[in-house]
């Protein structure tokens, strides 16, 4: 049976076993002038062997810096988010900064309806905004707050960002179906809940809009689903196009407004009894980690790199000596050319997919069944050598 914890050492421990005074320990700690090389290496040797840590929020309120940097997000949950916050971490890991999360959304909690400042407040050095809609409550609130702010894949005004050109990315996924001859081209990506103030997918979809008025195609607002930015939006969308009774000539061809809306096509598309490419060809956009276990063609954008452009720019603010005017960084993309995508086939008609609807059943049924018929849509391999053009 354990004794009871030992408190921990404070600063008055660190001055009787170093043998100088809780004052001098005080600056040596946290770096201040007045105190010679060879006390603060006492200094440090002691708080090392009792294990002790200087309160950074009582540090904080000396020297006004938390070494803290906050980022906010609609939903962590999504490989875009996570893969942002993780080449920031990596960034200010480097430079010995904390990074406190604070998601927003419907998985935000309490914070769902905009973020609170007082839980910010004194508490962070600078903010990193990812996806934060425009019409959010929480632009007012971050910049009452009066530290720097770096948004990523959102341009406000006033604000330093990070994105890349989300209605070129439309453009050319839709351009590249287009030349392999496709002219019933589907959009699933309009925003499942309505929040005008995320431009990604209107952006994406403008592009997908552009991109067949140059054909001399004019949009069908029958091939346009709303997803969202998920597998499962992906494969709801995929149900009521192709389900029958099919109300219009369907799509030869999906732009998907994310990766993950376009494995779930390709989850539903198997169920259904097509064959991709050569029933139907799918195109994404990110560069998902994952997209090349589903040999997925994609519009690739560098996710992390945006997260570690963004701390660096945020980290420049942060340390500078007055305030420094908003830099807007524009980030490429790229096609990568992967087996998901074809030259439309003569083939391609009413007798393609049929739906076998007793597997249906039991895959909707089953969510371990559904895994398990999903990993064997996309079976473990090796990376392929895909076929990368450059925007």
């Amino acid at each position: 049976m354990s004794g009871p914890l030992a408190e921990p050492a404070g600063i008055v421990e660190v001055a009787a076993l170093s043998g100088f005074s809780p004052a001098t320990v005080s600056r040596a700690l946290r770096g201040l002038p007045g105190v010679s090389a060879s006390t603060r290496v006492a200094v440090e040797q002691a708080a090392a062997q009792l294990g002790y840590f200087p309160s950074p929020s009582a540090a904080a309120l000396t020297t006004g810096k938390t070494n803290a940097i906050g980022v906010i997000a609609p939903k962590v949950s999504r490989w875009f988010f996570s893969a942002v916050i993780e080449g920031a971490q990596e960034i200010l890991t480097e430079y010995g900064y904390d990074l406190l999360l604070y998601p927003l959304g419907a998985g935000g909690g309490r914070r769902s309806g905009g973020l609170d400042t007082r839980a910010l407040n004194k508490r962070v050095d600078g903010l990193l905004a990812l996806n934060v809609p425009l019409a959010a409550p929480s632009l007012p609130s971050m910049q009452d707050l009066r530290v720097p702010v770096v948004t990523v894949g959102t341009a406000v005004e006033g604000m330093s960002g990070v994105l890349v050109d989300n209605v070129e990315v439309g453009r050319r996924a839709t351009q590249h179906l287009l030349d392999l001859g496709h002219r019933r081209i589907a959009f699933f990506g309009d925003d499942l809940e309505q929040l005008h103030g995320f431009t990604a997918a209107a952006d994406r979809h403008r592009g997908y809009d552009l991109a067949l008025r140059a054909e001399c195609i004019e949009p069908d607002p029958a091939l346009v689903q709303r997803t969202g930015f998920s597998l499962d939006g992906g494969e709801a969308a995929f149900h009521r196009m192709f389900a029958p009774p099919v109300g219009c000539e369907p799509p030869t061809a999906v732009f998907a407004v994310s990766d993950e809306v376009a494995m779930g096509v390709l989850y539903a598309a198997r169920g259904h009894g097509f064959s991709v490419p050569r029933d139907l060809s799918v195109i994404g956009v990110d560069g998902h980690d994952f997209a090349y276990l589903f040999d997925l063609t994609t519009i690739s954008q560098p996710v992390r790199d945006q997260g570690r452009i963004a701390a660096r720019l945020l980290l420049e603010q942060v340390n500078s000596a007055g305030p420094q005017p908003p830099s807007l960084v524009s980030v490429g993309s790229s096609l990568i050319r992967r087996g998901t995508t074809a030259p439309r086939s003569p083939q391609q008609g009413p007798e393609r997919g049929k739906t076998d609807t007793t597997q249906q059943h039991h895959l909707r049924a089953d969510p371990a069944l559904k895994r398990e018929h999903l990993a064997f849509v996309a079976p473990m391999q090796e990376p392929p050598v895909d076929e990368q053009i450059e925007g």
